[in-house]
């Protein structure tokens, strides 16, 4: 079983407001297959850093609105 990453992503909403981007033309602008895509939307994957980069450059965004790394409750 798949562990999801803790690192959500804005992604699918950016795609909309980009245009109606569709899953396909991102991967292809980032030279991965569209399953990366699906993978990293859904929280599945976690990009290497250079390619969360090329994502938020892709939207023309900060890479702290493009992705997030939640801080852990403390007990």
């Amino acid at each position: 079983m798949v562990r999801p990453t803790k690192v959500l992503n804005n992604i699918r909403a950016l795609r909309f407001t980009n245009g109606e981007m569709t899953q396909a033309e991102l991967a292809d602008r980032l030279g991965v297959t569209r399953q990366t895509v699906i993978a990293i939307e859904q929280g599945k994957y976690s990009p290497s850093l250079e390619m969360a980069f090329e994502i938020a450059r892709v939207f023309r965004a900060p890479l702290s609105e493009v992705f997030e790394y939640p801080e852990e409750d403390e007990p």
